[in-house]
């Protein structure tokens, strides 16, 4: 699908973060919006000798973790722009992710498979996807999980695209979830295909969304089967994983399945469910 013309709210907040992020980069002391990040397990696009020549951003340094209240909610300039990959709490913690979503056939079953297992989870929404399905991003808000920008539509070539091009993609994005629910708090932002830049991650940041990684990708995207699945879920977890699944994009019947038999899983081996940390590390 191709880019949507900028919301009116995505030019406006646009300004304002475009500014944020030259003073998170230039407090860091990184060249504003010159480098690309390679997210684990993704080849970069271009040239070895383009990529030799490129020059190494220097990763930017988080932010101490700030208690939160309701009367000290966290504002943007305190979100970390570090990519968090961590499930908040201690080593049994651990934060499901669900991606690509909302999709109308799908994304119910999931939500009735956490219900039924008492699980609060992390939708990483497509923004396409919330505008025309905005009953189900309410219905996902409404009980109880968290929100998370994952662009306009899923280009995961973004990483090799304008600055502005990107800023478009994570603020608008932003803002057609929210137009889906009026008064959600959209908190994290994930790039597609983990392609974040530092340049993305510092726009999140600034406009109040911790940039989401994960630990744990049983590829249920790809749909190796059931076995493979849950082979890679019940593997060796590293200590507070976030664990990465998908409800869009095509047959998710595998992801449900998986999801049905985990859940359980995880509960009878003393994991307790929370979400990604956002403030720190």
């Amino acid at each position: 699908m191709g880019v949507i013309s900028t919301t009116g709210y995505g030019r406006r907040a646009g300004v304002a973060v475009a500014a944020a992020v030259c003073g998170l980069l230039a407090a860091a002391g990184t060249p504003a919006f010159a480098t690309t990040d390679t997210p684990a397990g993704r080849n970069p696009a271009g040239s070895a000798a383009a990529a030799a020549a490129a020059p190494r951003a220097r990763e930017i340094p988080e932010t101490p973790e700030i208690p939160v209240t309701p009367a000290h909610p966290i504002a943007p300039a305190q979100v970390p722009v570090g990519i968090s990959r961590l499930a908040q709490g201690p080593g049994h913690a651990i934060a499901i992710t669900i991606d690509d979503g909302p999709d109308p056939r799908w994304t119910p079953q999931v939500l009735k498979i956490l219900k039924d297992n008492n699980v609060k989870a992390t939708f990483c929404m497509i923004g396409t996807s919330a505008r025309a399905n905005p009953g189900l991003v309410r219905d996902v808000a409404a009980a109880g999980h968290r929100l998370c920008d994952h662009s306009v539509d899923h280009d995961v070539t973004m990483d090799h695209k304008p600055v502005a091009y990107q800023r478009q993609q994570i603020l608008d994005g932003k803002a057609m979830i929210e137009e889906a629910a009026p008064g959600v708090t959209v908190d994290y932002y994930r790039a597609p295909g983990g392609a974040f830049t530092p340049d993305s991650r510092a726009v999140a940041a600034a406009s109040g969304m911790r940039p989401l990684g994960w630990s744990v990708d049983p590829k249920d995207w790809s749909r190796p089967g059931l076995p493979a699945i849950v082979s890679t879920l019940e593997g060796k977890l590293p200590p507070q994983p976030t664990v990465l699944f998908h409800d869009g994009g095509g047959d998710r019947s595998e992801t449900v399945a998986a999801l049905a038999q985990y859940l359980p899983w995880l509960t009878a081996h003393g994991y307790t469910f929370t979400f990604p940390a956002r403030t720190a590390p």
